[in-house]
């Protein structure tokens, strides 16, 4: 994953510098930096897939998959994990909640799925888009799960992967954080109707990060981790399109 500063108004020396910071410390290219300069929630990545994407059949349960670098690196799986299942992903590496709201309706809700898996939050508790407090990132939740249930699309919210420390960002100590923001979406899913999704549990181990043979970085999962989350999903998406 990432980490992107925040377009505030004019150009800043910090923005600057995070860009800089992006180009010399990651596999980033100078079109990389661009896009976080000119389009932040990166509208333009899904763009044309979306426009050739056919409308849903008659009785189709389509299926989006959407969040960050976890969800785009679990795409490639799909046909294998999820053969012959209208399931769509849209992840982008490094994003946070408020850029996956930006781009909730281009990239959910005109694609007209009956459900929607939303995996995010790691990304705003690592600070890739500058400082967030568990509240902002509920607020970002809460509007995308309204926006989907506006459209009469189903909700699964996932919890956030467990992760003891980020590499990027050593020494924010997330897992008591994600412990939290887990709790508090367990409990906001009950009260709206959404599907709670449980990858946590089955993923952590006794420090609350993930368990070494599901992942090579202790963020994103391997496809040995992507194999424990396949059946959950597909549970937690059955509930929903029972609702």
């Amino acid at each position: 994953m990432i980490i992107a500063s925040v377009r505030t108004g004019p150009v800043s020396h910090v923005r600057l510098l995070s860009v800089l910071f992006l180009c010399l410390t990651t596999s980033w290219s100078s079109a990389d930096a661009q896009v976080v300069e000119n389009d932040w929630p990166n509208l333009a990545k899904y763009r044309d897939a979306n426009a050739k994407l056919a409308a849903p059949a008659p009785n189709e349960n389509r299926v989006v998959f959407y969040g960050n670098s976890i969800t785009e690196g679990w795409a490639r799986f799909f046909p294998v994990m999820f053969p012959g299942k209208p399931y769509i992903g849209r992840g982008i590496s490094g994003q946070t909640t408020p850029q996956m709201l930006v781009r909730f309706r281009q990239d959910v809700v005109a694609l007209k799925p009956k459900v929607v898996v939303i995996l995010a939050g790691t990304n705003d508790i690592a600070g890739n888009t500058g400082p967030s407090t568990l509240e902002m990132i509920e607020d970002n939740f809460r509007s995308m799960t309204e926006i989907a249930k506006a459209n009469g699309i189903r909700v699964v919210l996932s919890s956030v992967l467990p992760v003891y420390d980020y590499a990027w960002r050593p020494g924010l100590e997330p897992a008591p954080k994600i412990i939290a923001l887990n709790a508090w979406m367990k409990d906001y899913a009950a009260k709206v109707g959404a599907v709670y999704l449980d990858y946590h549990s089955a993923m952590a181990d006794a420090r609350q990060g993930m368990r070494a043979e599901l992942s090579n970085d202790g963020v994103h999962p391997t496809e040995a981790g992507y194999r424990v989350m396949a059946p959950l999903a597909e549970k937690a998406i059955a509930e929903a399109l029972r609702r």
